[in-house]
């Protein structure tokens, strides 16, 4: 029994320190993860784990919760999306100055939100915009975490080469729908329609994380009418009562486009939605 015991404590410390070893990456929500999943794709010795819940759609609101405060911890480095998105994690931050904080959107000039009066953080949903945070998350990572670098930064190159693609297929499946005049639930897909050419005429609900107030559905069903707009977008992680009522007062179609905010742990996920989303368009205006 002692023999087993002291075998166990052994292992114990081989394991310890394997994970002392290890370059811990902690992302704050999913958009992120995907990214940064891409970036360390193949290389030992470099974990990554995610922050919010799968469940969470943007970080407006969300809490920090006991694990994530763990997570914080033990991470060698935090990446961000900035643009304001995680201003929750500000006096958490301050605690730990020592944690490198890779902000993925640096440079990228955002435009201001109407639902808020902050910037419009959702750039990932713009797949050349992506690929600069891309670029930025191995820059960072490769400053963090030196004896990566080159292994980041390949792995940067290669997902922005597919990135690229993708952007080039999306500019084909959406061109005949240049100038088309869209609704969505919020503002998570201006990056997306100014990119392939679309308008963002309106939105349902005008506070994130919030149901749509009587007036905000009223105004949008004015909006509609006005515009004689055919089809709502909403997001497959918020409830579409709203945008049923809507429908039901003008004869508009519904139809879901992702935000890319959660889904499946795989590095090709947002090229998935991405070109989903591209479908779904396309049925929505009968292509």
């Amino acid at each position: 029994m002692k023999r087993i015991l002291i075998l166990l404590v052994m292992l114990s410390l081989v394991f310890s320190a394997c994970a002392a070893e290890e370059f811990r990456i902690l992302t704050t929500f999913y958009p992120m993860y995907i990214l940064t999943l891409n970036v360390t794709e193949n290389i030992e010795g470099v974990s990554v784990s995610n922050m919010a819940e799968q469940t969470v759609g943007c970080l407006h609101d969300y809490t920090l919760q006991t694990q994530d405060m763990v997570k914080i911890e033990q991470a060698d480095a935090l990446i961000v999306n900035g643009g304001g998105m995680e201003q929750f994690m500000e006096r958490v931050l301050s605690a730990r100055t020592d944690l490198p904080v890779i902000n993925a959107s640096d440079g990228i000039e955002m435009e201001q939100s109407i639902e808020d009066g902050l910037l419009n953080a959702h750039v990932w949903m713009d797949p050349v915009l992506a690929m600069t945070q891309v670029k930025n998350i191995a820059d960072g990572l490769a400053a963090a975490d030196p004896d990566h670098g080159d292994s980041y930064r390949q792995n940067a190159v290669a997902y922005c080469a597919r990135l690229e693609a993708l952007d080039s297929t999306l500019c084909d499946m959406l061109k005949p729908l240049e100038g088309v005049r869209i609704i969505t639930f919020h503002e998570a897909f201006n990056y997306f329609a100014e990119r392939y050419g679309m308008v963002v005429a309106g939105v349902i609900a005008n506070e994130p994380g919030e149901e749509p107030s009587t007036r905000d559905i009223a105004e949008t069903c004015d909006l509609v009418k006005e515009l004689d707009i055919k089809t709502l977008f909403t997001e497959p992680q918020y409830p579409a009562t709203a945008a049923q009522i809507i429908a039901r007062e003008t004869g508009a179609s519904i139809y879901v486009l992702d935000p890319c905010v959660s889904g499946e742990e795989s590095p090709a996920h947002y090229e998935a939605v991405q070109m989903e989303n591209a479908r779904i368009l396309r049925e929505a205006f009968e292509l």
